[in-house]
């Protein structure tokens, strides 16, 4: 009997990608008024002589075919060269608070930001303002704070190379190391475990890797939403008959079967191809338990092949010449009770001894994994795990094997090489005084999280923010608006409005509007390119070719150069007009500052760029110990654990129609939600267990340490969803509320939005606490916007 199935939830039985990716993007250049014009853009997309897409850092391969974009790229793409305006008339006839009453989808599909805009809090309306008198001010307000150390300097990924150089040297020479970062909140347990394992902060393959690869280890991460070009890779293993072990809570159609929209035969045909070969569902949370069991599984396999006089399992030349820490590592693994692993992984012991077998098997094994892995409160510990499992059988540093985390922003990688760092190193600062002749600021400065304390806490003045929606996309929306609120500058480079820009400082605001990626940046008449760095260490050049959304519209180096004359002067005798009217003249003082770029500006004119050298991938270890370190996991328990059977875990997702905070559409197609957000999903026995139904409208809050009366989202529907028992799934970012700015890694500061201890309650009436809540796409309903 067909069960009826809550409103706008439908059983989807299709493949990832084919046909209805193609109809998807077709819709979407309709919706941004570009049908024609989108689809000539899209044929520049992620060529080498076109722009890189502002989606994903899946890297281009070396021979591109004209259709090197993806479903959801080029929704990132339409996004951003949409035909819509808004200028003086939107904002004469809105008020930020009419705006704000609006969903976030509202918002942000208006279209592109067209002049530089101030709040004027008499009105409560944005008004035009003139470029130079908007830099005067916020200059200024700069310049008054009583320390540099009140000001922080925020970077989208999407920023390129250039700008981001230009912003650190800006930053720095007005006195702060404060650069809190988009990578702050994704990858930054990446960028603090690798280093101490393998002495660097990078993944250490390339795309070709995967011809070579026979077994992929995909962990944590969605590659059909979050960087579906990867599909084409992971197709191409599967078909030469290369084995796919996939760990993840939910079972993602693309992981699943994929049709590939470039595929004559596929799409003739409505056939599709497998590609995971094993499917293992870990409890959310239970990646480290999981990890632990299969190199446990691997060291007893090893032990008993040499007590039978049998070839070694584990690559022991590698790890006597290459590593430091086996025997520790041995020690805790043996020492590990297989019940606690299987209690915390979820899985079976014989399933995590399978995977150890093919893993065994394998000649060259590849350990793919995104944010599943790195946004819990043992994020560094659990990249570390994955190293450790690579280096047992030397698969690092050799043809078709080694990590590879999964970047999901286009530049997130690149604006952290060049500069955009909280934490440098004594040889950065060194290299910045060398070739700038100042003395940098040396110490530490503020991440993401401790930027929004410092600001609800009222020891930041002012925010410079580089792109992004940093109090939607940080956790605990509650202490960013209230974060924003205090702030006596806050300042916005933008293409786009968002809810963000929408949380008035007590001070003045201000929103600048930039280029995007696919326009023609002129600078004296002369077209710029700008670099980005991908996911795997390639760098290359990023032409726009459409024109600007409106002659008000400047590059992102033009503005950061700009605010900085406006705030330091003449200090530092830095040539700011000289950069922005060449930007090969940027590249050149990168180069300077960072070697390994050398000879930039030539090879950036060589189609796909350079790659970066990578220590690790050539078995140099830059660590303390001058070897790859195994570093040891303690326990198995990711975080604090409870017998309270009504604690679920919930873990953030992002839907298909969705990149970060920015919402497409309100359709989630491959999981079979259509037309609205406000959705939890788990498990039919899960539901039934703690005495809902299906459709059933609830109420989720904060559990155990971090409860408290505010943290909670209301009046979400069940839907039922294949997720381990204890576990249940929502949208980020509605369900930020829940994530307390304190509950993350505590090396990397990342914050825990894939594991979060809640408890679910049957629906109850608003009682008027300020929060966020979710319904269907709006996210801040309750939050007024001004102070």
């Amino acid at each position: 009997m067909h069960r009826k199935r809550p409103e706008g939830i439908k059983d989807y039985t299709g493949p990832a990608g084919g046909w209805g990716a193609l109809k998807a993007v077709a819709l979407t250049l309709k919706a941004q008024q570009i049908v024609q014009r989108g689809a000539q853009t899209l044929l520049k997309s992620n060529q080498p002589d076109g722009f890189d897409c502002p989606s994903c850092a899946w890297p281009d391969p070396k021979h591109t075919s004209s259709f090197e974009f993806c479903e959801n790229g080029a929704k990132a793409v339409a996004w951003e060269s949409t035909a819509k305006r808004i200028g003086a008339d939107f904002f004469a006839q809105h008020s930020v608070a009419e705006i704000w009453e609006q969903s976030d989808h509202w918002i942000e599909g208006q279209g592109r930001i067209t002049d530089p805009l101030r709040y004027n809090a008499e009105t409560d309306h944005y008004e035009v303002v003139e470029w130079d008198e908007a830099f005067a001010a916020i200059g200024a307000g700069l310049a008054r704070l009583d320390d540099p150390n009140q000001a922080e300097f925020y970077t989208s990924g999407r920023c390129s190379n250039e700008a981001a150089f230009l912003y650190q040297l800006f930053a720095r020479l007005y006195g702060t190391n404060n650069f809190p970062d988009c990578s702050n909140m994704c990858h930054e347990a990446t960028s603090v475990g690798l280093p101490q394992s393998i002495g660097i902060g990078k993944g250490t393959v390339s795309l070709e890797d995967f011809d070579h690869a026979d077994l992929i280890l995909s962990i944590g991460h969605n590659p059909g939403t979050n960087h579906p070009r990867m599909m084409a890779t992971l197709r191409e293993v599967a078909r030469r008959g290369g084995r796919i072990i996939v760990f993840n809570p939910l079972k993602e159609r693309s992981l699943e079967r994929f049709e590939s929209p470039q595929s004559v035969i596929e799409m003739a045909t409505f056939s599709a191809t497998p590609i995971a070969t094993n499917y293992l569902q870990v409890k959310v949370g239970g990646d480290a338990a999981a990890l632990k069991g299969i190199a446990k599984a691997l060291v007893a396999m090893d032990k008993a092949a040499t007590a039978a006089g049998e070839p070694a399992v584990l690559d022991h030349a590698f790890i006597a010449e290459h590593t430091a820490g086996f025997d520790a590592l041995v020690a805790n693994l043996e020492g590990s009770d297989w019940a606690d692993i299987v209690h915390a992984s979820g899985l079976g012991q014989s399933d995590l001894e399978e995977v150890a077998r093919l893993y065994a098997q394998s000649t060259a094994t590849i350990a793919c994994y995104g944010m599943g892995i790195t946004q819990h409160r043992t994020g560094t510990s659990n990249v570390q795990q994955i190293a450790n499992l690579l280096l047992l059988r030397g698969n690092m540093g050799r043809p078709g094997a080694g990590i590879c985390p999964l970047r999901g922003h286009s530049n997130v990688q690149g604006d952290r090489t060049v500069g955009i760092t909280e934490r440098p190193t004594a040889a950065l600062l060194d290299k910045i005084k060398e070739v700038f002749a100042f003395e940098p600021p040396r110490a530490h400065g503020h991440s993401v999280v401790e930027s929004i304390a410092a600001m609800r806490d009222g020891k930041a003045k002012a925010i410079v923010c580089l792109g992004g929606n940093l109090a939607i996309a940080s956790s605990d929306p509650q202490a960013c608006a209230q974060g924003f609120r205090n702030m006596e500058l806050a300042v916005h480079i933008t293409t786009k409005l968002n809810r963000t820009q929408l949380l008035m400082a007590k001070g003045d605001t201000y929103i600048l509007p930039c280029l995007g990626r696919t326009e023609r940046d002129l600078q004296d008449g002369t077209p710029q390119a700008v670099t980005v760095e991908d996911s795997m260490s390639m760098v290359h050049a990023s032409r726009g070719f459409l024109m600007p959304p409106g002659d008000n519209v400047r590059s992102e180096p033009w503005i950061v150069a700009h605010i900085a004359k406006a705030t330091l002067g003449g200090k530092g005798g830095i040539d700011w007009d000289g950069y922005v009217a060449n930007y090969d003249l940027i590249r050149d003082k990168i180069e300077a500052v960072f070697p390994a770029f050398k000879d930039y500006n030539n090879r950036i004119r060589e189609p796909g760029g350079f790659h970066l050298p990578n220590s690790a991938a050539e078995r140099v270890w830059n660590t303390d110990t001058g070897k790859a370190n195994f570093i040891v996991s303690p326990g198995v328990e990711e975080d604090e654990t409870t017998a309270d059977p009504t604690v679920m875990r919930l873990t953030t997702l992002r839907s298909h129609d969705q990149y970060n905070t920015t919402i497409y559409a309100l359709d989630d197609r491959y999981r079979g939600v259509f037309g609205r957000r406000d959705i939890l999903f788990m498990n039919a026995k899960e539901i039934a267990r703690l005495g809902f139904a299906e459709g059933d409208v609830i109420d989720v809050t904060t559990a155990l340490q971090f409860k408290r009366d505010d943290r909670i989202v209301q009046g979400l529907t069940l839907v039922e969803h294949a997720l381990p028992d204890g576990c249940c799934a929502s949208y980020y970012p509605e369900t930020q509320p829940l994530i307390a700015l304190e509950d993350h890694d505590l090396q990397s500061l990342t914050p825990s939005y894939k594991s979060v201890p809640v408890q679910i309650r049957p629906a109850g009436p608003d009682d008027g606490t300020e929060r966020l809540v979710a319904r269907a796409g709006v996210i801040g309903r309750s939050v007024e916007p001004k102070g």
